[in-house]
């Protein structure tokens, strides 16, 4: 590690480095880099780590790199973590597996198939030092949308088709979340009045999505307060008075997080405030966005932004919603009541017949809160498209494909020995369901 010790003059830097006075000035003045301090006199004091830093910039320059994005490369390398005069040393050298080649003239999607490969290795330094250099290449939102969002996706379809681990999908979420969380903390100020609050529903625990939508927006100059996952109910009230916001954001992936985006519409409506929504779980089931009091921001992350500006330039009235029925409220009311003695039902039988304990109880975890979503929205056909993501998230976790069947049959008889007729919206299309599988 470099001195940071304020030690050298001016005249020693251009003897060291053979940069001119004048152009050490103006990158001070423009890029902040490099930062000296000042004697009483008000002479500059250089160390010998600004001292590599400017040689740093210049061989980044000789590599075919503007000044700028010099610049942006070193902050991007130390908002990761990184000491640059270490990071770019071990990327030029290519002798070991791992490393890391400067990527000049690659393209954004080569950098994401490196960014991928790294991280499927589990290669910390190699990812972060694809990104800093795809920052220092290309504007930040292209490489957030291009690389980051497409790159975690594609990860998460790996993940989902069993073609690598969860583990590996955390790790790549975790490096995009650090990089979207250091560019949001370091976005220019609000430039607009409208101010914007975003967050995830209680149960809500995928972060990437609303994270990039706060990003984007503060990038338009948008004022962002951004919540996070996994926000409860009873405390949006008294977030809500304190920030006074113009507009909520809230995402939602899956069936029984959109249940609760429910119940946040309706709070919002309730205190006479706009709540705009968006997520896979929309997308996948279209029919869900008419459940739902609020405005629809579109299947895209790319559509966002235009559905916030029509929002605020041209509002229409929010799609109006059937009230839940009766029946569904009742039957909610009822299967909530008797699900422990469907369990226990399913309990006594499942014994010595090859499903697990924990099988059994994610089995019923998954199903529960599906079954109980369907119920708060009004419509049990909610889950049929849904039925096919469980199983597979039931495979994930190890459950036998062949006892998936025997589960259901065992379902369906458990609810017709514990509920009554109140029951009977969820009796009759859990035997629907059955029939068709069958």
């Amino acid at each position: 590690m470099q001195s940071k010790d304020p030690t050298y003059n001016l005249k020693v830097v251009v003897r060291e480095t053979g940069v001119k006075p004048d152009t050490l000035r103006a990158w001070e003045r423009r890029y902040g880099l490099p930062n000296p301090q000042r004697t009483p006199g008000g002479h500059r004091l250089y160390s010998q780590h600004d001292i590599e830093m400017i040689k740093w910039l210049i061989d980044r320059q000789e590599e075919g790199l503007r000044i700028n994005r010099a610049v942006d490369l070193w902050r991007s390398l130390e908002e990761s973590g990184q000491d640059p005069l270490d990071a770019m040393s071990s990327a030029v050298q290519v002798a070991q597996p791992g490393s890391l080649e400067i990527l000049s003239g690659a393209t954004l999607d080569e950098m994401r198939e490196r960014w991928i490969a790294a991280c499927m290795e589990f290669d910390e330094r190699s990812a972060e030092n694809i990104l800093a250099q795809a920052f220092a290449s290309y504007p930040q939102e292209t490489v957030v949308l291009e690389l980051l969002r497409k790159g975690v996706s594609e990860i998460g379809k790996r993940w989902f088709t069993n073609k690598n681990t969860i583990q590996q999908e955390h790790f790549a979420s975790a490096l995009a979340m650090r990089r979207l969380n250091a560019l949001l903390a370091a976005a220019p100020a609000p430039t607009r009045k409208q101010k914007i609050l975003i967050g995830c529903p209680s149960g809500e625990n995928h972060e990437f999505s609303p994270l990039l939508v706060a990003l984007l927006l503060r990038y338009r100059g948008w004022p962002v307060i951004y919540l996070g996952i996994n926000v409860p109910i009873s405390q949006l009230d008294r977030t809500i008075t304190s920030s006074r916001p113009d507009l909520v954001i809230f995402t939602a992936q899956q069936l029984q997080t959109a249940a609760n985006l429910y119940e946040v519409a309706r709070f919002l409506a309730a205190e006479n405030l706009a709540l705009a929504y968006g997520g896979l779980v929309f997308n996948q089931n279209p029919q869900l966005r008419a459940r739902i009091p609020g405005y629809f921001l579109g299947e895209s992350i790319d559509q966002v932004v235009q559905s916030v500006e029509s929002i605020f330039s041209r509002p229409v009235e929010l799609p109006v919603v059937e009230p839940i029925s009766n029946a569904y409220q009742e039957a909610l009311a009822e299967y909530r009541d008797k699900q422990p003695s469907v369990e226990v039902y399913l309990w006594e039988r499942f014994q010595g017949n090859g499903m697990k304990a924990n099988h059994l109880e994610i089995a019923n975890q998954f199903l529960r809160h599906d079954i109980e979503a369907g119920l708060i929205l009004g419509d049990l056909n909610l889950l049929n498209s849904e039925m096919n993501w469980v199983q597979n998230l039931l495979l994930h976790h190890d459950i036998p494909a062949a006892l998936l069947p025997h589960y259901m049959t065992l379902y369906q008889q458990a609810l017709e020995q514990t509920m009554d007729e109140r029951g009977r919206i969820i009796i009759d299309w859990f035997n629907e369901l059955t029939k068709e599988a069958i």
